[in-house]
């Protein structure tokens, strides 16, 4: 017996033949709903095939929508960075808090410290001073910060204590190198700050 094409054998179930896969690729997006309606109702099969394809492919096309949202949030912009909190830097630096250059060389890589000094200096007119105290602190916080998974770019919550040391070292190195001319650092500076948070930058550059 000659064998059946597969049209033939679609046909005996009183389905129409498939459309090539192309053409039925236009349906399958799950925005685009209209198309379904159409394809259903275009007379391929029984009423209740009709009603069990769409039911089916408006299923899909929720799960479908549901994915793309969850890749896009997957997608998203990196996670906060929260520094570790030094508890025994954070005591000495309150039992000393008039000579932060004890704190510094205490634990060096106490930013918090580095920030004192670098706002003492300038605030005594010694800016060339405050921008070394300040480079200083913030390179110290970029080793602290990568070392708890920070990426290079992302947020880095003012809210959150251990965080404001590396904040107000690039706010004090922005400051310092606007005062001595180092306009493209200074600018550099502060959209790091405004980047890394805003309430940072809204606190420390007004």
């Amino acid at each position: 017996m000659e064998p059946r094409s597969p049209a033939r054998i679609i046909n005996t179930t009183g389905l129409r033949p498939l459309e090539p896969f192309h053409q039925v690729a236009t349906y399958d997006t799950p925005t685009d709903l209209g198309n379904l309606d159409h394809l259903a109702a275009s007379g391929q099969g029984s009423g209740g095939l009709r009603a069990g394809f769409r039911a089916g492919f408006r299923a899909w096309a929720a799960w479908q929508t549901g994915a793309m949202n969850s890749h896009r949030n997957l997608l998203g912009g990196p996670d906060p960075t929260y520094l570790q909190e030094n508890e025994e830097a954070y005591a000495l630096f309150g039992e000393k808090s008039g000579a932060p250059a004890e704190v510094a060389a205490a634990f060096p890589t106490f930013s918090l410290a580095w920030a004192a000094l670098a706002d003492e200096a300038f605030e005594g007119g010694r800016v060339v001073e405050s921008y070394a105290y300040a480079r200083t602190g913030y390179h110290r916080g970029l080793d602290s910060l990568r070392r708890a998974g920070w990426k290079g770019h992302g947020p880095i919550p003012w809210s959150h204590q251990a965080n404001r040391g590396f904040l107000r070292c690039l706010a004090a190195l922005g400051r310092a190198a606007g005062t001595i001319n180092e306009t493209e650092e200074s600018e550099r500076c502060w959209q790091f700050l405004k980047d890394s948070s805003e309430e940072a930058y809204a606190e420390l550059k007004g």
